[in-house]
């Protein structure tokens, strides 16, 4: 291996445990959230809904890095503000998220990390949170998380994401996504969508059964990964339980299986589907909550994902870093919709966009998505 391919080798490696570790947080308050009404969900300015595990996968993933890359003045772009713990009437919401970070890193050592000397305390958890206040930027390197991608998801026991990149002096050099609903194998699917996650317990060693993946990638390999997230006592292994991921080699367009976002709000409907139906696409879009319609193209699960947000939405880097740079090393595209890579150097969000994001299985497909976008482009109620 060669130095230049080593360069990112101990951040992926921290960044895949820490990944882990917050989709086991997650996991445990999404059980909570689904069999009893929280009342630790709060509305943020734009009314998206904000939860316990937010915050503390934020803290979690601010102490980790800091704590694991001493030396290094580590850089942090996250959603979350610390102003709502820090508010008086907030103590028992900041109470649950220092118990849920101290749970969570008391497992520190079966993901192959230390243990904090002693229990964080609430000055140190907002220390942590109130780090992640960078802005990024075309130089220096800054980690990028989304701590719930899709909370609407998560809230309802169906798909969210945790996502973590690397973004060096405007570039994205390394992706993890973790995917804690997503099922190892693409037939459950449905299944699992249409229970609403309820499926029966069986033991983790179940094979059909298993639920929940992380999913990453470095800038120039090649190759995306994918683990099984991990269950019980059963400790992490890295890099023995990974397999790679593939992206699909379907270039028909009709063939092609779409992946949209579950709510309106967050993409124009209507104008993909007009799209699909005007190339003859046959299957059924792929709707789902959050980034794992990332981890579906990366996966070989869906071919296409358009994104056309509604006029004077801006798209935020945590929204899309870590897919982006997994889908492309599993062999997909990612560009606008005028063909262009998407622009990581700009702080918070993506800047120059042409209209939406596409995301292709591959280079040949994406052409003709691409084609076709213009040609419906007109016609279009945007």
């Amino acid at each position: 291996m060669t130095e230049e391919n080593d360069k990112y080798g101990k951040e992926l490696d921290l960044a895949v445990r820490i990944v882990h570790m917050a989709c086991s947080l997650c996991q445990k308050v999404q059980q909570s959230l689904v069999s009893a009404a929280s009342r630790h969900i709060l509305a943020k300015d734009d009314d998206s809904p904000v939860t316990i595990a937010d915050w503390s996968v934020q803290a979690t993933v601010s102490w980790l890095l800091s704590e694991f890359l001493e030396g290094q003045s580590v850089s942090i772009v996250a959603e979350e503000d610390v102003q709502t713990l820090s508010k008086s009437d907030a103590a028992s919401l900041l109470e649950a998220v220092v118990n849920t970070v101290n749970e969570c890193l008391a497992e520190a050592p079966k993901y192959g990390l230390q243990l904090p000397k002693k229990a964080l305390g609430t000055s140190q958890i907002l220390e942590a949170i109130s780090r992640c206040n960078s802005t990024g930027g075309p130089t220096g390197r800054h980690w990028v998380l989304d701590p719930v991608d899709g909370t609407l998801g998560f809230i309802r026991g169906d798909q969210y994401a945790v996502a973590l990149a690397l973004i060096e002096d405007g570039k994205l050099v390394l992706g993890v996504l973790g995917c804690p609903n997503y099922p190892m194998k693409k037939e459950l699917l449905n299944y699992n969508h249409q229970r609403n996650q309820t499926m029966p317990k069986a033991s983790p060693s179940s094979d059909i059964w298993q639920k929940g993946c992380v999913m990453y990638a470095r800038r120039g390999s090649g190759r995306a990964l994918m683990q099984p997230l991990i269950h019980g006592d059963t400790k992490f292994e890295w890099p023995n339980s990974a397999t790679l991921v593939k992206a699909s080699a379907v270039d028909d367009p009709s063939l092609a299986t779409f992946c949209e976002p579950v709510e309106k709000a967050n993409s124009n409907h209507l104008f993909t589907a007009g799209l699909a139906n005007s190339i003859g696409v046959k299957n059924q879009p792929m709707r789902v909550h959050s980034m794992v319609k990332y981890a579906a193209i990366a996966r070989g699960d869906a071919e296409v994902f358009i994104k056309f947000a509604r006029s004077g939405y801006k798209e935020k880097i945590w929204d899309h870093a870590a897919g982006v740079v997994i889908v492309e090393e599993a062999g997909g595209v990612v560009t606008d919709a005028g063909g262009s890579p998407l622009d990581f150097r700009w702080g918070l969000y993506l800047k120059g966009l042409d209209r939406g994001i596409i995301a292709c299985s591959g280079p040949i497909l994406h052409d003709k998505i691409i084609g076709a976008v213009y040609a419906s482009w007109d016609s279009s109620n945007l």
